[in-house]
């Protein structure tokens, strides 16, 4: 029996001891709120650095693709279509004459620009 209330007391001893040792936990509400603001913040930050790179991305697909059109479409019109030699488009581009002799160049969007002859160039004049 003495030994039970011997333990009793050095438990109940612990307990007291721990519980006046121990801080009450406080909560900060400024901390929290700071970390959201930077979390907030840091995510916004990241969303317009994700829009500006989709953007230039999509500027420089758009920029390569429309230069692989106009070589691909220069190139065709090479092999399939005659070069109109001595006559240029209105702003020096190289005019092509198709099989139905209509007069066209290539735009730098790889389109095909067809053109009168009245509205052509002597190449020339363009070399200056």
């Amino acid at each position: 029996m003495k030994n039970l209330l011997k333990l009793a007391l050095v438990a109940a001893g612990v307990f007291t001891f721990t519980q006046s040792r121990a801080k009450p936990m406080v909560k900060d509400t400024t901390i929290g709120h700071k970390i959201s603001k930077t979390t907030k913040k840091v995510g916004h930050a990241t969303t317009q650095t994700a829009k500006t790179v989709g953007e230039k991305t999509s500027d420089a697909a758009k920029t390569v693709g429309h230069k692989t059109s106009e070589l691909a479409a220069k190139g065709a019109a090479t092999v399939a279509d005659k070069k109109y030699e001595g006559k240029c488009g209105p702003n020096g581009e190289t005019v092509y004459i198709n099989k139905d002799a209509k007069y066209f160049y290539v735009n730098k969007m790889g389109h095909r620009i067809y053109v009168k002859k009245s509205q052509l160039k002597n190449s020339s004049d363009m070399k200056m």
